[in-house]
């Protein structure tokens, strides 16, 4: 079984499909690509044509769980990245990524920095710095490793891009994502791992550019207020309703990330 492999999950017709898909195919590290989808068109066939892509069909409407799902199960690999078809990825991504794997002992999932695409420029706003803050324990082991400090890097704000993401199909075993929810679902996932015994493993560089546009699924949950609504959810797993009220009242301005 090959080591890594990416899954891109692809919906519709994404002006920013090609050039994910070109930054996976300059990595440093070469690693298999697939695309999957549950709004299968001409538009996605003929990028994946070009490049010479499988694609996978998914039947049944749309839903951001069982799209990612899907794509974890035809990702024929040990590790597997899912995709997000708006986003790019640095060159060095899989080598970096696999050399901290490579030096860690049983890890269930590894991520990296990050940085936004805004207007077409990589930024650095408040938002990205605090969460990069509340990762930081994380480059160490003893806290890596440890299930109260996966668990309390998580307790502020899912501080975890999800498309950096690469997760370990052999000691996972069964579906990745298995949430309730259909927004918070990468951060309700992550805290699920946190509990598991095995380690996180964190590059503390930036290797993936996540885009912020007014199409983005993000804007989408914003809007219809779910992501509040969820957010909620989440913080309630750690903290009693007074103190999520405090919270709140502050982690909403990171959503205007989302309408600049």
């Amino acid at each position: 079984m090959t080591e890594h492999a990416f899954a891109i999950c692809a919906y519709k017709e994404s002006a920013y499909l090609e050039a994910c898909i070109s930054s996976l195919e300059n990595q440093t590290v070469p690693s298999p690509i697939i695309i999957c989808t549950s709004t299968p068109c001409e538009y996605i066939q003929n990028i994946a044509d070009r490049h010479g892509l499988q694609v996978y069909v998914r039947d049944g409407s749309s839903d951001i769980q069982d799209d990612w799902n899907f794509a974890c199960d035809h990702a024929e690999a040990k590790w597997v990245t899912v995709a997000h078809q708006d986003d790019v990825y640095a060159e060095q991504y899989v080598e970096k990524m696999l050399e901290k794997i490579h030096k860690s002992k049983n890890a269930v999932m590894a991520f990296s920095d990050y940085r936004p695409i805004l207007h077409n420029k990589i930024s650095m706003d408040r938002n990205c710095r605090l969460r990069r803050l509340l990762r930081l324990p994380m480059k160490w082991s003893l806290f890596a490793k440890s299930r109260f400090f996966k668990k309390r890097c998580l307790s502020m704000g899912n501080c975890i891009s999800c498309p950096s993401v690469i997760y370990n199909k052999e000691i996972i075993h069964d579906k990745v994502f298995t949430s309730e929810l259909r927004y918070s679902l990468d951060w309700d996932t992550f805290l699920k791992y946190a509990g598991y015994k095995e380690r996180f493993v964190y590059v503390d560089k930036p290797l993936v550019f996540y885009r912020i546009h007014s199409e983005a699924t993000s804007m989408e949950f914003i809007n219809n207020n779910h992501r509040i609504e969820e957010d909620i959810i989440m913080f309630r797993k750690f903290w009693p309703s007074f103190i999520v009220k405090i919270i709140m009242h502050f982690y909403v301005r990171a959503y205007q990330t989302y309408r600049d």
